[in-house]
């Protein structure tokens, strides 16, 4: 939901979001925990350049009110498709 608010305050609308996300989970002295999440984004905005979409992919991953629920690190990579 954020990338697609960004991507609309930007003038882009994408015609397909696919997101695959991969956590690691390790055991530490309380129990475990997630320790790290990757997320794995093709996507195909028509019209969109590579700057602008990269632009409002960061700023949907800084601003996400999801990802600030986690206390780990969070790390992206993106496939843009025109």
């Amino acid at each position: 939901m954020a990338l697609s608010a960004q991507l609309g305050l930007a003038g882009m609308a994408a015609e397909s979001l696919e997101t695959a996300c991969t956590m690691t989970f390790e055991e530490q002295s309380d129990g475990f925990a997630i320790t790290e999440s990757h997320l794995e984004l093709k996507a195909k905005v028509p019209g969109a350049s590579a700057e602008a979409f990269e632009k409002a992919v960061q700023n949907a991953k800084t601003g996400c009110p999801v990802s600030k629920l986690y206390k780990t690190n969070i790390t992206l990579s993106f496939n843009l498709e025109n």
